[in-house]
């Protein structure tokens, strides 16, 4: 499927980026992807839809390549960014608007799934 969004709209989002416009189209069909995958057959319209792709950019930009910063200090040179990866589509202002976005509630399920690990050891004699 053709991308919903534009370089523009994103870009419209996020003003002080340092990504490039080519790593900035290939995120948006990353999003074009994920939101045809989760919500291309739902009654959502092509304009909601594309709204959710734009900010889904948005948030796959901020949750890799721009992290957002929450504190940042000089003297002692540290940063410490908003959320982890575990908090999903809540770890960013962008993924949280995502999740406004959609209606039918599908993102906000899948955000709020828990991964777990099974650790199995096996001893041998």
């Amino acid at each position: 499927m053709a991308n919903r969004t534009t370089l523009e709209r994103v870009l419209s989002l996020m003003s002080e980026i340092t990504v490039s416009d080519t790593d900035v189209e290939s995120f948006i069909g990353a999003a074009n992807t994920f939101v045809t995958a989760y919500l291309g057959t739902s009654s959502l319209s092509s304009a909601v839809l594309e709204e959710i792709e734009r900010w889904m950019t948005a948030h796959m930009i901020a949750s890799t390549r721009e992290r957002m910063a929450t504190e940042e200090g000089a003297g002692g040179a540290y940063i410490k960014y908003i959320g982890t990866f575990a908090d999903a589509l809540s770890s960013t202002p962008y993924g949280q608007m995502v999740t406004t976005l959609d209606t039918t509630g599908t993102l906000a399920k899948i955000a709020r799934k828990v991964l777990s690990v099974k650790a199995i050891t096996t001893t041998y004699n």
